[in-house]
């Protein structure tokens, strides 16, 4: 599995828990609007496994647990000894995915190797090669979204909202997919490392207008930043 990133901690990410996280190299998406291009181009300078347990070892008692993004860590065929790895340090994990192995979200969940799981929803199923920028089986994700409901898992769905690609009619209709497990639409914000310099996020009053949409649905949260 190759790392291609390493925050030593974080407070943020892994809800209710103190935590490091690993960025895996490669995805097999191509997102427009993707913020880390060196991890999903595979030029992001990789670190050694051997450095990050090294790590995970001095810090055990510490720390909560792992987050593994990317990229797309289930693309990884070494991504389930490594968990596994990491489960034997008594470390929790937070996987953050596309959804697009629900064969490798299977038998994570069915080894219980993973505590909390992130799924990113791009869009529409049937839209979904506007943002990826290629045509996929958007069957997988909907298996993954089942797989994932299904399960004991703590879990997320969540949404980068874009001007122009998103509109609430669509958010509404990804919400009765989901169908009550919490949802978090985050706003698009502008990077140095976004390839599509045309894209835009929404004003902070059309954000208070999405959530005000959204108030009788508890589930639905909304990410100003």
């Amino acid at each position: 599995m190759k790392i291609g990133g390493f925050n030593k901690l974080t407070t943020q990410d892994f809800p209710g828990n103190l935590a490091c996280i690993i960025f895996t190299n490669g995805c097999n998406f191509d997102c427009s609007y993707c913020y880390n291009r060196d991890l999903v181009d595979n030029k992001a300078e990789e670190i050694s496994e051997e450095e990050i347990f090294s790590y995970l070892n001095q810090r055990k008692k510490m720390l909560d647990g792992v987050v593994i993004s990317g990229g797309e860590p289930t693309i990884w065929n070494d991504l389930i000894p490594f968990m596994e790895k990491v489960k034997e340090l008594g470390l929790k994990i937070k996987l953050d995915t596309n959804g697009y192995r629900p064969d490798v979200l299977k038998e994570i969940i069915d080894k219980n190797l993973v505590d909390y799981i992130a799924m990113d929803i791009k869009t529409l199923f049937n839209e979904y090669y506007k943002i990826i920028n290629k045509k996929i089986d958007t069957d997988k994700l909907i298996e993954s979204i089942k797989l994932i409901k299904a399960s004991k898992v703590d879990h997320e769905f969540r949404t980068t909202i874009i001007k122009g690609f998103h509109t609430v009619e669509d958010l509404d209709k990804i919400v009765d997919v989901i169908d009550g497990s919490p949802y978090y639409l985050q706003n698009f914000r502008m990077e140095d490392t976004v390839n599509d310099k045309k894209l835009f996020g929404f004003t902070e009053e059309e954000l208070n207008e999405i959530k005000e949409h959204f108030k009788n649905k508890p589930s639905v949260t909304v990410r100003y930043v």
